[in-house]
């Protein structure tokens, strides 16, 4: 089984990472969503990197589609007051949510790298 170059790795694998779109060894990000000025390893410029709202709309869907189907599950099984119900969801969603950022964030750069996508202009 031969192992695969940097450059054959799923852009799925190099953005949950968080790192380089081009050379998959250094770091995506500076901070915990601030993304690095360039690559320390190969030199990549990040300035095309802008993820927008991108993640977190996926992040809504994923986050909100296993939240409701808990708390159903959990409605249906034991039948807690809603203030357990409160004490659950709330901070299980924001768990969920702030964990997701990065990973997706750092998918979204890769793909956009990947496919060469930018900023649209009119002229």
């Amino acid at each position: 089984m031969t192992k695969l170059s940097q450059s054959e790795l799923s852009p799925w694998i190099i953005g949950l990472r968080g790192k380089c779109p081009h050379c998959a060894r250094g770091n995506l990000f500076g901070g915990f969503l601030s993304v690095n000025s360039s690559c320390g390893v190969c030199g990549l410029d990040f300035s095309f990197a802008d993820s927008a709202d991108g993640p977190a709309i996926f992040i809504i869907f994923i986050v909100g589609a296993i939240v409701v189907a808990l708390a159903l599950w959990v409605d249906v099984m034991f039948k807690p007051s809603m203030l357990v119900h409160l004490a659950l969801w709330i901070p299980t969603t924001i768990i969920l949510a702030v964990l997701l950022m990065r990973p997706f964030k750092g998918i979204i750069i890769t793909m956009q790298y990947r496919l060469s996508a930018r900023e649209g202009k009119s002229e």
